[in-house]
């Protein structure tokens, strides 16, 4: 049986995007409430006040078809430069003009999510047609928006979340979440600093492509041929699909995260979603090994991607790499 939360979100995401097509002047104004979650009130006024405010610029903005203005909304430098960065590969606006939400407590500070975007992909980008996502707001312990990005649903987020075994390995599942967020939210504004960042020195990359062969004019079964490449190489090769790409998207629908059993590492496992505005597209999984020996600055030890299908069906699940194929030093 179909649960009511499933039916509800399915109906809410068709709703908003037949209100795509009304003038989006009428959704200027956005009012957001926080529900519970958090019991100091001064910061609960202090982030509604400025969550409010930044979704009423952002449908101003998106009316006006004009760049967003912060001057009035006390952001941050590196927040300025990430919703810019978003905005530049694809403008958006909130579809609800009210919105009542509760507060998540993470390792540093609070978050909002569930925040209902529609994607409006520029005109000259020629890169489909309006869509819908979510966003997340992350704020410091005093009230001040840390961060604003698009989203895993809700769904798959509590999904992960419920599966902690303690308060320790639960607030390392907030940060894998957080951080998986942020790295899909770069790749979505091509942001390059991030990334290089977020991605160890040694990191292990590997890719893994289709080959398709024949032999005496017949077809013989697909396989999959593996490549590693270094950090270097792999940022190197970003900046070039970067710079020949106005627009990409990368989206996940499907997580899962396995613990290392003593140390504080864990495998990430994504299906993915990738498309680039020059006509580029692959559908695969996306393994990733965070390691948080410094919570402040995770790194990215392991990366791999894997077709979703080969020889017509779905790669098998003992197939798709998994933590324990690799050496955690």
């Amino acid at each position: 049986m179909v649960s009511t939360e499933i039916i509800f979100d399915s109906m809410r995401k068709y709703i908003l995007t037949l209100l795509v097509a009304m003038p989006a002047i009428l959704w200027a104004g956005v009012q957001i409430s926080i529900s519970d979650g958090i019991d100091n009130q001064s910061v609960k006024t202090k982030m509604e006040t400025k969550m409010s405010a930044l979704l009423t610029e952002i449908n101003a903005a998106q009316a006006s078809g004009r760049a967003l203005n912060f001057t009035n909304l006390n952001l941050s430098n590196s927040v300025q430069m990430s919703l810019s960065m978003l905005w530049e590969n694809s403008p958006f606006m909130c579809m609800d003009d009210e919105i009542v939400e509760r507060c998540l407590t993470t390792a540093s500070g609070y978050q909002v999510r569930n925040i209902p975007l529609m994607m409006k992909p520029r005109a000259d980008r020629n890169f489909g047609e309006s869509e819908y996502q979510e966003a997340v707001i992350s704020f410091d312990r005093q009230g001040n928006i840390e961060s604003f990005y698009l989203s895993i649903s809700m769904n798959l987020y509590m999904n992960v979340i419920k599966d902690g075994n303690d308060v320790t390995d639960l607030r390392y599942r907030q940060l894998i979440l957080d951080w998986t967020e942020r790295l899909r939210t770069s790749y979505n504004t091509k942001d390059i600093d991030f990334l290089e960042k977020v991605y160890s020195e040694d990191a292990l990359i590997i890719t893994g492509t289709v080959i398709r062969s024949t032999k005496d004019n017949i077809s013989q079964p697909e396989r999959i041929v593996y490549n590693s490449k270094s950090k270097r190489d792999y940022i190197a090769g970003l900046k070039k699909v970067f710079a020949k790409n106005k627009y990409i998207k990368v989206t996940f629908d499907d997580i899962k995260v396995t613990a290392h059993n003593n140390k504080p590492v864990y495998c990430v496992t994504l299906h993915q979603g990738y498309s680039a505005s020059g006509g580029y597209h692959d559908d695969g999984y996306l393994v990733l090994i965070w390691d948080f020996r410094d919570e402040n600055y995770p790194q990215i030890t392991v990366r791999t991607w894997q077709p979703y299908e080969i020889n017509g069906k779905p790669l098998p699940e003992e197939d798709i790499f998994k933590l324990d194929d690799f050496t955690i030093r």
